[in-house]
């Protein structure tokens, strides 16, 4: 019994539809309006009663099959098929119709086909792409559709613009991907004979010669080998001729043509003169040349029995067996072995060793291991010792070397590598400054106070006098800029002579400067960290060489020094003061000097560094400021928020100690380090406030004394030797060295330079 026809008892079709868009029918075509839209869809898309509308791609339609679009899932993909069409030739007298094979390529991405015909030499006829790459509609009266992929079969036509072809054939790939859709193939058949193709191969035979040379195929071996020469290093003993002498030669065989090519090597001061080459680049035959063939012997056929007649015109018979033939033997590369002899147009020439690259192709086409030279000459005699006439006083001792070297001298080179790598560098200075005083019993010079700086990048010395009031002593450059020599040295010598190298300065040394004796008192903070950075250069920063010599103290003395150290602590804190420490150091009598000393107990040891007034910096530094006439400040506050991307008011120290040097702001580099530091928060600094404080028109500072700027050094040099050294943990020197057990019931942190 069926349901009633009322709402909710009938299936209604527009229940999942989604889609109720119309379709545009109608629009102006010249002011008038027109139906234009009569092939386009109803309501949502959907067709109208009697309507068809032609798909776009019939074989995957829109929202079936494949997930992806067919232009990207079957990109590249091309079915390809053999086929042929007849066409006539009515004005011919030798053919009446010709076969002309092509391929028919279906592009499976958009339904296009393509139909190219292979190019025949001399044909005549205008071949290539015959129908371009489009979308072919179907003949009449279905020409409103299109070829797809189901229109293809082997063994049918198919007609292409008034044009049958036949599909005779396809690829494997065609095959496979037709199958798998559930075609089913025909078998493959053959295309007819066509008459003027069979009647020009029967003219092209024809006019083939019936015992045609031999071609000799020499374009592999030029492929495979170009470019690719063995080097052999040869002798020929050519003593047994008047003022003869073994010559030394090179042998080049190219192995693209097996050509040969000789070279002779010709020195200096031979006597001989250099020609370009010994042979040129030919074929080496293996045997003494016989006369010279007459034309027509050197041929690789023989032409036999030679006659004309005019009736049968010119006859001739080629020698198959080759009995004329000239056979003659070539030096190959399997020849050419370390110690086999070559005969070079009478010459003997006897092979002795080889390059590497000629040793592997060796090594892997014949499988030779042993490539031993040939020794055919006597070892080179020791040149004689060229002695060096003593030093004569004029010049520098280089530069007088530099003229019994040659007859043209040339000047001294210096060591370049060196100084690159020693060259000042940012805050790398890489010069090592002391404090100095002389060693005299005069009571004016004792007082005098010296800086000593060695220069890395050339090993020169400067000596600097700091000035004293009242002294009556004129303060400056005590030495100039220069290499120094030890003392002691013999001045007219034939060895050069020594100088001071940065390992002979330390404190503690004593050294000969000017014909005055000089003791290094102290360095600077960066000397001390140089050195024991570069430990393995400077022995006497060398940490591990110094607990090394403690070690070696005998097991009595250690026992000793423990009870020394513990009575220098009555209050048992593990820390003694760095005196008491250097005293029982230096009465060891273990070879430790003054520098060794400090550099251990700047390792075991409790640092301070000196705090400075921030206002007292920034005072100094608007006095510095004001005394240079810098008037920059406002436009380097303006760098400054140029810069400040995020308008946070903050800036990286790279970044504000690069602006300070772009506009050349005159403080010394320790004054304005120790302000970036002062004014740093982490990694950023509060710009605002830094040029604020340097501003001495808007926030001017109370004026500073003379005084005062020597306590602004906030990076002292020579003053007290860096962070000062007051307290050494001895607990922890003991557990290092001695192996003695730690005293846990005072402090344990230490600092380590």
């Amino acid at each position: 019994m069926a349901l009633p026809f009322l709402p909710g008892n009938s299936h209604n079709a527009q229940l999942r539809k989604e889609r109720f868009h119309k379709s545009q029918h109608f629009d102006y075509y010249k002011g008038v309006p027109m139906l234009m839209g009569s092939d386009k869809p109803g309501i949502g898309g959907e067709l109208l009663v009697g309507q068809k509308i032609t798909p776009k791609y019939s074989v995957y339609p829109k929202g079936h099959g494949f997930d992806l679009p067919p232009w990207v899932a079957f990109d590249k993909q091309v079915l390809c098929f053999e086929a042929y069409f007849q066409e006539a030739v009515p004005l011919a007298r030798d053919e009446t119709y010709r076969i002309r094979k092509c391929k028919i390529y279906f592009y499976l991405e958009d339904d296009t086909i393509q139909v190219v015909e292979p190019e025949y030499k001399n044909s005549g006829i205008p071949q290539g792409t015959l129908i371009r790459r489009h979308r072919i509609p179907l003949p009449p009266p279905n020409d409103d559709q299109f070829y797809n992929i189901y229109h293809f079969n082997i063994n049918q036509q198919m007609v292409l613009y008034s044009r049958t072809f036949t599909v005779i054939d396809c690829d494997s790939f065609t095959r496979n991907f037709l199958t798998k859709l559930g075609v089913l193939l025909s078998y493959p058949v053959t295309v007819p004979d066509d008459p003027y193709s069979n009647l020009r191969e029967k003219i092209e035979e024809s006019m083939k010669p019936l015992r045609p040379y031999e071609r000799r195929d020499t374009l592999k071996q030029f492929l495979d080998y170009d470019r690719k020469v063995l080097r052999f290093y040869c002798y020929w003993d050519d003593t047994e001729s008047i003022f003869g002498d073994p010559r030394e030669l090179i042998l080049h065989y190219f192995l693209a043509d097996d050509t040969v090519e000789i070279l002779e090597v010709v020195y200096r001061n031979s006597g001989r003169e250099n020609v370009p080459k010994f042979l040129n680049r030919s074929k080496l035959p293996k045997r003494t040349p016989a006369p010279m063939k007459q034309p027509g012997k050197m041929t690789d056929r023989t032409v036999l029995n030679v006659f004309a007649s005019k009736s049968q015109g010119k006859r001739y018979i080629l020698d198959s067996l080759k009995t004329g033939a000239v056979n003659e033997e070539f030096y190959k590369d399997c020849d050419l072995v370390v110690g086999s002899e070559v005969n070079v147009w009478g010459r003997r020439v006897v092979i002795t060793d080889c390059d590497d690259f000629t040793k592997h192709y060796y090594r892997s086409k014949y499988g030779i291991e042993d490539f031993t030279p040939v020794q055919y000459k006597a070892p080179p005699v020791p040149k004689p010792p060229r002695p060096v006439p003593p030093y004569n006083g004029f010049g520098s001792e280089e530069d007088s070397l530099s003229f019994c070297q040659g007859l043209l001298p040339k000047p001294p080179q210096k060591d370049f590598r060196k100084f690159m790598e020693k060259d000042r560098c940012g805050r790398e200075s890489h010069v090592l400054n002391f404090r100095a005083k002389m060693m005299t019993t005069d009571p004016v010079d004792v007082e005098r106070v010296f800086i000593v700086s060695f220069y890395l990048s050339d090993d020169s010395i400067c000596v600097f006098e700091r000035p004293q009031k009242n002294s009556g002593v004129v303060d400056g450059k005590f030495l100039e800029r220069g290499r120094v020599k030890k003392p002691g040295q013999e001045v007219f010598k034939s060895k050069p002579s020594e100088y001071f190298t940065a390992q002979d300065l330390y404190v503690g040394a004593s050294l000969c400067l000017n014909s005055r004796n000089f003791e290094l008192l102290d360095a600077d903070e960066y000397t001390f960290n140089y050195m024991e950075q570069h430990a393995e250069e400077f022995p006497k920063a060398n940490l591990g060489s110094i607990l090394s010599k403690l070690r070696s103290v005998p097991e009595g003395k250690q026992s000793e020094i423990r009870k020394f150290l513990t009575l220098s602590d009555p209050s048992n804190t593990g820390f003694i003061p760095h005196e008491s420490f250097r005293g029982l150091l230096m009465g060891l009598d273990i070879g430790l000097s003054e520098h060794e000393v400090l550099v251990l107990g700047r390792c075991f040891s409790e640092r301070q560094q000196p705090v400075v007034d921030l206002g007292l910096m920034l005072a100094v530094a608007q006095d510095l400021i004001n005394k240079k006439y810098f008037e920059d400040l406002p436009k380097m506050a303006r760098a400054f928020t140029h810069h400040d991307r995020h308008k946070s008011g903050r800036l990286s120290t790279k970044e504000m100690r690069t602006i300070c040097k772009a506009f050349q702001l005159p403080l010394p580099e320790n004054l304005l380090s120790g302000l970036l530091s002062r004014f740093a928060d982490g990694d950023e600094i509060d710009y605002r406030a830094f040029v604020a404080g340097i501003n001495w028109l808007e926030h001017r500072a109370p004026p500073v004394m003379s005084e005062d700027i020597l306590k602004v050094d906030v990076n002292p040099k020579l003053n007290a030797g860096g962070a000062t050294v007051t307290n050494v943990n001895y607990s922890a020197l003991l557990q290092d060295v001695f192996s003695f057990p730690r005293n846990n019931t005072g402090p344990t942190t230490t600092t380590s330079a």
